[in-house]
This record gives structure tokens, C-alpha cells and sequence, in this order.
């Protein structure tokens, strides 16, 4: 069983930072890619960010030049720098994994980004 906890939610004015963090706990020897999601009010839960245990890394044309994704494996952590935010950034972020085929979500952190 893998646990996921993020951290580092919370308001900003538009066109500043954040950055998340999310840990991982429990069985987690042979975690593979790590991602982050997002889910706006009303919206569905999105794809935003994606890391291989490689540094392989890819982003949605959304936040693609904005966000960065990174991890720390001594530490069982991924990470997503987000800079020049916008209010359409505004949702509840998600950290996942999928490890022995299940798939594992994090409580999420609400980002406010304000115009």
C-alpha cells in the first residue's frame, strides 16, 4: 500500500508562485512515475504533469513552460513548481501513482490563483 500527502496549497494573485510537494509512505521501493492531476469546480479531474523514475517528463499544453515537475527519490517525494500562475490554474491538485497496477491519489491541495 502507498500512501500520498501533498502539501503546499493555498491563494495567490495571478502571475505568481507555488510549489507542491507530495510524499509518498508505505510500500513504496519500486514507485515508478509520479504525476500530478487537477480538478476545477464543476470540471473534471486533468492530467497535468507527468515523471518517469528516468526524469522522462511531459506536461499538458496547459501549464507546459509554467509548471515544473521534479522528484526527489532519497526522499519519495515529487514536486511541481508552478510559476505565472493564472485564476484557470485555480483547482484541487492531486499527486498519483500506480504501483503493483493500483492506482494511488493523494488527498489534494486547493491553489486559488486570484485576478
Amino acid at each position: 500500500q502507498v500512501r500520498l500527502a501533498e502539501s503546499g496549497g493555498g491563494l495567490v494573485q495571478a502571475g505568481g508562485s507555488l510549489r507542491l510537494s507530495c510524499s509518498a509512505s508505505g510500500s513504496v521501493v519500486g514507485i515508478g512515475v509520479l504525476a500530478w492531476y487537477r480538478q476545477a469546480p464543476g470540471q473534471q479531474r486533468e492530467w497535468v504533469a507527468i515523471i518517469s523514475t528516468g526524469d522522462n517528463i511531459n506536461y499538458a499544453k496547459s501549464v507546459k513552460g509554467r509548471f515544473t515537475i521534479s522528484r526527489d527519490n532519497a526522499k519519495n517525494t515529487v514536486y511541481l513548481q508552478m510559476n505565472s500562475l493564472k485564476p484557470e490554474d485555480t483547482a484541487v491538485y492531486y499527486c498519483n501513482t500506480v504501483f503493483g497496477g493500483t492506482p494511488y491519489w493523494g488527498q489534494g491541495t486547493q491553489i486559488t490563483v486570484s485576478s
